[in-house]
């Protein structure tokens, strides 16, 4: 498992692809199991990364260019590695992390038209070797994704982030490029079709959790038997 004797589950995709409400019901999937979980997400999910959430999502770093948003999220990372998720990995849990790695390669490095070789070397120093053990790709088309995204925003009276306010083929263009990285690294990454109902998704979900975590189960099973 990464960095310890955890598990490290990442789900990626696109604006409006369902991340948050499935990460959501893994979690509660799982601790239901008795697992202990933490929920975390990127930007974000210590305090010093939390605070350069705010500055990258309401675009206050945008006028810096995509290379100094690019090494903004890296540190905040970094920080979220090392405070929080290193951490929790050691003491057993499963970590659930809403966006990682694969955001900066596709949001920074393919829209954003930064080098590959810049991008993989800041993401080396940002996880530091902690990477996902599983990531979970929602794909959905981008239209019907902003479609979501639009319907959300009416509902929250809150205005399109940063990233929401890009135009259709760029979101469309990040589909691509999390695609091709699932293509490239199949034992890691899993597509998960996000245009199905929110009951079947979930459920395709555990089932990939699921066999992550049987082998786990099955090494504790002569433990107990001896007990």
């Amino acid at each position: 498992m990464s960095s310890g004797t955890g598990l490290f589950v990442t789900f990626e995709g696109g604006e409006g692809a369902g991340k948050s409400t499935q990460i959501r019901r893994l979690a509660e999937a799982l601790r239901a199991r008795g697992h202990e979980v933490l929920l975390t997400r990127e930007p974000g999910g210590s305090p010093g990364a939390e605070a350069v959430r705010h500055v990258l999502l309401s675009g206050a770093a945008e006028a810096f260019g995509t290379r100094m948003e690019a090494i903004l999220f890296a540190a905040a990372r970094n920080d979220h590695v090392e405070a929080v998720i290193r951490p929790a990995l050691l003491q057993s849990k499963i970590v659930l992390c809403d966006r990682f790695m694969d955001s900066s390669r596709v949001y920074q490095g393919v829209t954003g038209n930064l080098e590959a070789d810049f991008i993989e070397t800041l993401q080396r120093i940002a996880v530091n070797g902690v990477v996902p053990d599983c990531t979970l790709i929602l794909d959905i088309p981008a239209r019907l994704g902003l479609e979501r995204v639009k319907k959300r925003s009416a509902a929250t009276a809150s205005g399109p982030d940063r990233f929401e306010k890009d135009e259709l083929e760029i979101h469309e263009k990040r589909r691509e490029a999390y695609l091709d990285i699932a293509a490239r690294e199949p034992e890691r990454c899993h597509v998960v079709n996000a245009t199905q109902d929110e009951e079947a998704i979930a459920a395709e979900i555990l089932a990939i959790v699921n066999q992550l975590l049987a082998p786990v189960a099955a090494a504790k099973m002569p433990e107990a038997a001896h007990e």
